[in-house]
């Protein structure tokens, strides 16, 4: 078996130009899959960088509420309830919204404000300069340094800007665990300053976040939310939410799935038909191995064996291609989203598994048909 094995390798490697576009078929389809679900997965995790970046256990929200930027206002009452609900060990509002600041050098720039609960500042940022008990000075807010903090300017602690006429003042850089989708900078700063810098609507609570005693607490709270009209998920299931509104309820996913089937159908029909083409100039060394008494089953091995090598090294070929694209385009972009997840990994593989059983199956075929008498007749 090992010596079948050894003359299919060499049969392949031998035919340098037909193995060399082998590969390339093979390793451009997957470069292909793999960029376009990673970047379909990049962007889904900054649609839900909020989720993320928040933590909380469990999210309260109204129940029309499909991403968490577009957020829906609650009334007050919401979150006395939610704090009265048994289970819950603790209940706190936070604000998001966006606003338009103005900067030192009189230019204007959107940002994202987030106003955490006053008392417990729950959900804070990891801060890498200042201290977190001055974003309750006055004026006091936090910046995040992310990809998009350069569109104000580099600031530094101490920095002043304009909030809807309100003076704002940088008392803290900090760090967060996933920047968002919008290309736009983010504040935090408390509750209260938030509803007071920002104009607002009848209802001014964003979300609720609740901290259950234990997770067994959970279904109960859902239950009750679900009683006075409200939504309660957990982060999990906020996040599979954000995912599946931009996965069915956008173009995104679509365009997405239209580009990578484009990809798969490319890889085939290259590394099908090089595979096959492969087959038919080798067609006559496979009938002289039938002849001296290789067995049909050793001959599909070898088949088996060529399509499989192909395609398992196009397929590390492409992944490799896809990681170094996308590593330099992070460095040159810094926003770029896109993030290979074993998800990508796990589906490319199977189609690439798909195109190698399609290509082997037309070369055994043919293989299995040959007559050794016809060859040597030739």
């Amino acid at each position: 078996m090992k010596g079948i094995l050894k003359l299919a390798y060499k049969l392949l490697v031998n035919d340098k130009a037909k193995f060399t576009a082998l590969l390339v078929g093979i390793s451009f389809a997957v470069f292909l899959m793999i960029q376009m679900t990673a970047m379909f997965a990049g962007v889904l995790k900054r649609a839900s960088a909020t989720v993320f970046n928040l933590g909380a256990s469990v999210w309260i929200m109204d129940p029309a509420v499909q991403t968490v930027a577009n957020t829906i206002g609650m009334p007050d009452y919401v979150l006395d309830a939610t704090r009265s609900i048994k289970g819950v060990k603790y209940a706190v509002p936070v604000y998001s919204g966006g606003a338009l600041v103005k900067l030192a050098d009189g230019t204007y720039q959107a940002v994202t404000v987030v106003g955490l609960d006053d008392t417990s500042l729950v959900g804070r940022p990891q801060l890498i300069e200042g201290k977190i008990e001055d974003i309750y000075g006055e004026n006091g807010f936090i910046v995040i340094k992310d990809p998009e903090f350069p569109k104000l300017g580099n600031p530094h602690l101490g920095t002043e800007f304009e909030l809807n006429e309100h003076r704002g003042v940088i008392v803290g850089i900090a760090n967060v665990a996933s920047s968002g989708l919008f290309g736009v900078p983010t504040l935090y700063t408390t509750y209260e300053r938030a509803l007071q810098y920002i104009p607002n609507p009848r209802f001014t609570i964003s979300y609720v976040l609740v901290e259950p005693k234990s997770p067994a607490d959970i279904p109960h709270i859902k239950r009750e939310v679900q009683a006075l009209g409200y939504l309660a998920l957990t982060n999990n299931e906020f996040v599979d939410r954000i995912s599946a509104f931009y996965k069915f309820q956008t173009g995104i996913g679509m365009n997405i799935l239209i580009m990578t089937v484009m990809s798969f159908v490319v890889g085939l029909s290259i590394s099908g038909q090089t595979f096959y083409t492969f087959v038919l100039e080798n067609l006559e060394k496979f009938g002289a191995l039938k002849a001296m008494g290789t067995k049909s089953r050793e001959l599909i091995l070898m088949i088996l064996f060529q399509a499989s090598f192909t395609a398992l090294t196009g397929y590390g070929l492409g992944i490799g291609l896809c990681a170094l694209l996308i590593t330099l385009a992070k460095l040159r972009l810094p926003d770029y989203a896109s993030v290979i997840t074993f998800g990508n990994l796990a589906l490319a593989f199977v189609m690439v598994v798909v195109i190698a059983a399609i290509s082997s199956y037309f070369g055994v075929r043919k293989v299995l048909r040959i007559e050794p008498f016809d060859i040597f007749r030739g």
